[in-house]
């Protein structure tokens, strides 16, 4: 970090070394950001959110309070994280276990992340998703899609607005288009 930073980070918040963050970003009370973490512009990180080493966090992220980032997540441009979103990066979890594997989580742009939401690792999460509050995701969310509950199954599809423009518990097929009534956008799946 530069001493004529051109971010705001609040006193109380920690910053390790090495760690790059964007013009704009606003950083604030107990935020702690661990070496090698690179956050994007105008990025706003609530209360006591925790960025673990190396994660990876693009342009105009929200991260809302209380967020757990660990070691292994990427999360794209434009992604909103509710307050108390935990994300993990161990499928086989144990406090003495010398050879753990870190596994891979993205997020892709414009994806949101309902509060109390649960990521289980090595998954993708499609761009522009919305997962609902309190949802438990295991498996992989299409773009555009509408997943929540535990587990987070699909319940239909929003648009970029995040409006539901198509309830449906089934995939819909790539290529499929779809419109949105409030702001008259189309999707194509």
């Amino acid at each position: 970090m530069s001493e004529d930073k051109s971010y705001f980070v609040h006193p109380t918040a920690f910053i390790e070394d090495n760690v790059i963050i964007g013009d704009n970003t606003k950083i604030w009370h107990q935020v702690q950001i661990r070496t090698g973490a690179k956050i994007g512009k105008k990025c706003n990180f609530g209360k006591s959110v925790f960025i673990d080493v190396k994660v990876s966090i693009g342009n105009n992220v929200k991260i809302q309070n209380f967020v757990s980032v660990y070691q292994g997540v990427t999360i794209e441009d434009d992604v909103f994280v509710g307050p108390h979103v935990c994300f993990t990066n161990d499928l086989l979890p144990r406090a003495t276990n010398q050879d753990w594997e870190l596994i891979q989580t993205l997020v892709k742009k414009g994806a949101s992340i309902g509060a109390n939401s649960t990521i289980i690792c090595g998954l993708t999460i499609g761009e522009h998703s919305m997962i609902g509050a309190g949802s438990l995701v295991s498996k992989d969310v299409p773009s555009f899609a509408l997943v929540f509950g535990n587990p987070a199954r699909l319940n239909g599809y929003v648009c970029y607005c995040g409006n539901i423009v198509k309830k449906t518990n089934s995939i819909l097929p790539k290529g499929t288009e779809l419109y949105c009534e409030e702001c008259k956008k189309e999707i194509c799946l």
